[in-house]
């Protein structure tokens, strides 16, 4: 006798011969668990999770030893169900430690010349300093490694909300190329990902954070889905400087998944930038702050 049919013959008679109710047990079963354990998740919630994400410009060679070429604040809040995301411009300047007033996109590099691997925590020690948040993870990816993680979950689909074109986008020979993106929802495997986040000169370094944004929003909407946690964890164990673990990402899963598209989101724009003194750019604190009050901690 087949394992299926020991089951059925196991189910009393009188609820044998409803089959449409023994249907709807198996159908709801699966559902109310999972009703139950977001349920559990929500009435004993993980903590709050900063996750800073650096892609650095690095060339064959230079390994970790390279200026950040966007600098991306990550929080989840499982207890609210809240991911918020910051984007800090490259070109601000921040209160270093050791080191002083440092334009932040050469904080990593500064730290890799102290001690092989130090540039990812130099750096969010100086996001505390500043800014008064804790990054507790960080992720530390190279445009191979970028381009990796997006083909090992897919590609993404990118509404582009207009027209694109840069005629002087870097080449890794040192050489520019012409690219274009017209407007509209389209599928992007990595290496046009990465083109579309790095792409500054049809526009500035404000929308291209926004377009950063984008990316990383599209990105953890596909690492949400187990389905493509091999393939990705493969890559972040080969390409991708990072302490997430496998558990970061279950216990991170709901809110991202939950939240997908609806992301808060937060650029340093122009208007947000003030000076010291001596006339070096930094984050204007005042409106930064509140912001951050809430979504990290």
């Amino acid at each position: 006798m087949k394992l299926a049919d020991k089951l059925w013959m196991k189910i009393p008679d009188r609820l044998r011969k409803n089959k449409l109710l023994i249907l709807a047990l198996v159908l709801l079963t699966p559902v109310f668990l999972c009703g139950m354990t977001l349920v559990i998740y929500l009435v004993f919630p993980p903590p709050q999770t900063d996750i800073l994400v650096m892609g650095v410009d690095s060339r064959e060679g230079e390994g970790w030893l390279a200026r950040a070429d966007s600098i991306i604040l990550v929080g989840i809040n499982p207890a609210q169900l809240r991911v918020s995301l910051l984007s800090i411009p490259r070109d601000l300047s921040l209160d270093t430690p050791g080191y002083g007033m440092q334009r932040i996109n050469a904080v990593n590099m500064l730290g890799e010349m102290e001690q092989e691997g130090r540039g990812s925590g130099l750096l969010a020690d100086s996001i505390k300093q500043n800014f008064g948040v804790s990054m507790e993870r960080t992720v530390r990816l190279d445009f191979n490694g970028f381009v990796e993680l997006i083909d090992a979950v897919g590609g993404l689909t990118i509404d582009v909300e207009r027209t694109i074109v840069d005629d002087l986008y870097p080449t890794a020979d040192g050489g520019v190329i012409s690219i274009r993106f017209e407007s509209g929802v389209q599928h992007m495997d990595g290496e046009r990902a990465l083109i579309y986040a790095r792409t500054r000169h049809s526009d500035d370094d404000y929308r291209r954070a926004e377009r950063q944004q984008q990316v990383v929003s599209a990105l953890l909407g596909r690492l949400a889905n187990p389905a493509y946690w091999p393939a990705a964890i493969a890559v972040l164990n080969r390409s991708v400087d990072t302490n997430l673990t496998v558990w970061d990402m279950l216990r991170l899963a709901p809110p991202v998944i939950l939240n997908r598209g609806r992301f808060e989101q937060f650029v340093i724009d122009r208007d947000k930038i003030t000076a010291t003194a001596e006339g070096v750019a930094i984050p204007d604190y005042a409106q930064i702050t509140p912001w951050l009050a809430g979504r990290f901690e």
